[in-house]
């Protein structure tokens, strides 16, 4: 299993690379978000310190260029976070999100 992690949000292209991203890491924060949406773009800054400062992966999904796939993962509204360990999907929550509920939840499934 990779131990390195980005620093920077990974925009996911297609259902493979997400696949392949949420493998190749331990702790994985999904963000499922549009550019229309407004809220999205109040957690965007949250996202990425998030991505900088912890040792979880950070994984962009824009809904509207992966319609499909959003919709197989049952996304309803955005923003959706995902939180998965392991290659589990182990959390979910929708709208806009403290930093510091975010970064409680990572170390819950760190533990």
């Amino acid at each position: 299993m990779s131990t390195t992690t980005a620093s920077e949000p990974i925009h996911v292209e297609d259902e493979s690379h997400f696949e392949e991203l949420i493998e190749s890491h331990g702790v994985v924060l999904v963000d499922y978000y549009a550019d229309w949406c407004g809220p999205c773009k109040m957690l965007e800054p949250t996202v990425k310190e998030i991505a900088a400062e912890t040792e979880a992966a950070v994984l962009k999904v824009d809904i509207d260029e992966l319609q499909e796939f959003a919709s197989a993962k049952g996304i309803r509204s955005v923003p959706t976070l995902e939180f998965y360990h392991n290659g589990e999907s182990v959390d979910r929550v929708i709208g806009v999100q403290d930093k510091d509920d975010l970064l409680n939840a990572l170390d819950e499934i760190t533990g």
